[in-house]
């Protein structure tokens, strides 16, 4: 069953009730919870999550990480994970098979990992398979769906991060001549020129139209990228960074890598969430910051550091629609489920999808 099919059901829509709370009694409520069912409850939330979820969150971080903190905790029963809904499957297939991980919200999903279909990307690899044979090593952005993951790990790849993408990206081109880079072309751009591969050598798939679009010879691609992208980091713009060079001349841009190649190239640095975050602990007071990143971080790292003169690079730009989904009712909807032992939206890969999903994992776990 598809998440849209699930999401039809009237088991996964919030009940009115927890819709006409006050925020206090919800907030009285999750405390209450987690004071009654102690270690064996545990909230993982995303760096991108709101505030009023971030308060109760029992670790803080980027995807993977707090996936990798989830299996470390054997002791929860219940992994409540205030994210999206790829996160939640990798914190699934990383945990052991008697613990419960729960989405508060179904629609809580990422529209750059929709942008990879497994039936699109199986199609796509039959294609570049007849066109450059067997020279190509799929890697995926840990930011996508169990089904690729799995795809990437019966295909010899690995899974990668915002982190570690130098390192495996070098550690493909050692097994194969090309890569095939699912599901954000910008990263897969950004990290693959940065290890001075040229634009010129680097071909994008097109899942729409199933097409190569590439100006050359096939012979010279070294790089696939597929054509999807964060909708969050493409709205950062070569404009707001002339911008902000002109109000703030003595200001540092750094941006995330999923944002273009040329927002990357004029920006001062760019690097994962948990580089950004560094970052700015770690600048000077006084220093000033443009950050092409998600809002409800942007907003975080404002209020954390007041000694510093922080602004979002674009000043127009909303919080992550999806990432922005799980609000308190939602997650005390949950919390109050997995009390009664009768947990909604639970999330539950498949055995054979979590053994080849878990090959890409370790793949990359392993370098």
């Amino acid at each position: 069953m598809s998440i849209l099919e699930k999401l039809k059901q009237p088991s996964f829509e919030l009940p009115e009730k927890y819709q006409q709370m006050r925020r206090e009694e919800i907030e009285e409520r999750v405390r209450g919870i987690k004071e009654k069912m102690g270690e064996a409850l545990f909230i993982p939330g995303h760096h991108y999550q709101r505030d009023e979820v971030i308060q109760f969150a029992d670790a803080v971080g980027d995807s993977l990480q707090l996936a990798q903190i989830s299996a470390r905790n054997k002791k929860a029963k219940y992994i409540v994970f205030c994210g999206v809904h790829f996160m939640a499957e990798t914190a699934d297939m990383l945990t052991s098979p008697d613990q419960v991980v729960v989405l508060p919200d179904m629609r809580a999903g990422c529209s750059m990992a929709d942008m990879a279909d497994i039936y699109q990307t199986e199609e796509a690899w039959k294609e570049l398979q007849s066109m450059f044979g067997d020279t190509i090593l799929p890697l995926t952005y840990v930011n996508s769906t169990a089904a690729i993951k799995a795809f990437v790990g019966r295909n010899g790849g690995a899974t990668v991060t915002s982190s570690n993408a130098r390192e495996i990206v070098k550690w493909a081109f050692t097994k194969k001549e090309r890569i095939l880079f699912l599901p954000d072309q910008h990263l897969g751009r950004n990290t693959a020129f940065d290890l001075g591969i040229g634009l010129d050598e680097m071909a994008v798939w097109n899942p729409i139209t199933a097409e190569l679009e590439y100006e050359g010879s096939w012979k010279d691609v070294k790089v696939i990228l597929w054509k999807g992208h964060c909708s969050v980091h493409e709205n950062f713009t070569v404009h707001n960074i002339e911008h902000v060079r002109r109000t703030y001349p003595d200001m540092r841009i750094i941006v995330h890598p999923e944002c273009s190649r040329e927002v990357v190239g004029l920006s001062d640095e760019n690097g994962s969430t948990k580089y950004i975050i560094e970052t700015i602990e770690q600048a000077d007071p006084g220093s000033s910051w443009a950050i092409g990143t998600e809002m409800n971080l942007v907003n975080r790292l404002i209020q954390q550091h007041p000694d510093k003169h922080i602004i979002s690079l674009n000043p127009n730009m909303c919080p992550c629609l999806t990432m922005n989904r799980i609000d308190l009712p939602h997650l005390l909807w949950s919390l109050e489920s997995v009390m009664g032992n009768e947990p909604v939206n639970r999330i539950k890969v498949d055995e054979k999808t979590t053994k080849e999903a878990s090959l890409a994992l370790s793949r990359m776990l392993d370098r």
